[in-house]
């Protein structure tokens, strides 16, 4: 078990995200996704208030439904349950009495007595962060919220979160969310990371497999079209980038594991990562994402992977 930051949450080291449920996952697929995923043994499930507004047809917040019904259906006892606010269209922004309404409404979406890790999703440059602290621990105190989180914020502005809430005696961030994969490193390793070093915070990265690509199943720039994300991942596809994935095909080979598997074992390995947050549309995906929890890469291999990422990076 791994632990995230100072809390006392134990989790499995791989986060399932829930962006595509409601989204290129319905309802019955994202039920057979979590089945798997808890099956295969994880425990820790990732999602936001604004998920997934942006197809046409929803209004925000249903991968947290789908996600309540099915902890009410399946009553999977130990599992811990990530969400965020700020960019749902009736809660945008971090203003306190936001905040407060969009918590509760995601308790009621999820059907969770309290929320378990709790992030702002992005900076709110319109209120003063002080009254963002504040409404976050005003949720800890009543019960609401367990633990705070951060995700998409600079060093500079989660060290100002820190000390207003040492400030104030409130509860500290326990994690961050950064988008951090072996194509998207150096702003992660020479920022983010020193500051979680420093506090005691635990990473939670987002686009761990870099938006499929990472999976190895784009090996050119045409390879778009596929889903949604697919041109995204496409562009990775340059030299650089492939001679990366060949690096993660041959480690994974010399230990059975996947290309997929093989990267989320790496991001696993660096300092201050919990939990890499990779997502899934298909069951069929959620075995290279549980393999990582027990894949451990040995110094040459990191040694390697590290050399073959960094032409890599976009």
């Amino acid at each position: 078990m791994t632990r995230i930051g100072r809390s006392d949450l134990d989790i499995r080291p791989v986060s399932l995200g829930g962006n595509v449920f409601g989204w290129t996952a319905d309802r019955d697929t994202s039920f057979a996704v979590l089945d798997a995923f808890h099956a295969g043994g994880g425990d820790f499930i990732d999602t936001a208030d604004g998920y997934s507004a942006w197809v046409p047809g929803n209004s925000g917040g249903e991968s947290e439904t789908i996600i309540g019904e099915w902890l009410a259906s399946r009553k999977p006892g130990n599992v811990v349950v990530a969400t965020k606010v700020s960019t749902h269209p009736e809660f945008r922004g971090l203003s306190a009495a936001n905040v407060r309404a969009a918590a509760e409404a995601s308790l009621t979406r999820l059907g969770v007595d309290a929320i378990d890790l709790y992030y702002a999703h992005f900076d709110d440059p319109e209120t003063p962060l002080e009254e963002t602290v504040g409404a976050f621990a005003d949720l800890v105190s009543d019960g609401l919220v367990r633990y705070v989180a951060v995700s998409n914020y600079s060093a500079a502005r989660i060290r100002e979160w820190i000390s207003l809430a040492e400030a104030a005696g409130a509860d500290l961030p326990v994690a961050i969310q950064p988008h951090y994969n072996l194509v998207h490193r150096t702003a992660v390793e020479s920022d983010i990371v020193p500051v979680a070093e420093e506090f005691g915070l635990s990473l939670v990265p987002y686009y761990a497999l870099a938006s499929g690509f990472l999976t190895g199943k784009y090996r050119t720039t045409d390879a778009a079209g596929d889903s949604p994300r697919a041109s995204g991942a496409a562009k990775l596809a340059t030299p650089a980038g492939l001679a990366l994935i060949d690096t993660l095909e041959d480690i994974g080979r010399a230990h059975g594991a996947p290309i997929a598997t093989t990267a989320l074992a790496w991001l696993r390995a660096q300092p201050t990562v919990a939990a890499p947050l990779a997502s899934a549309s298909k069951v069929e995906q959620v075995a290279d994402l549980v393999a990582s929890m027990s894949l451990d890469l040995s110094p040459d291999d990191l040694t390697r992977l590290d050399a073959a990422s960094r032409p890599a990076q976009g």
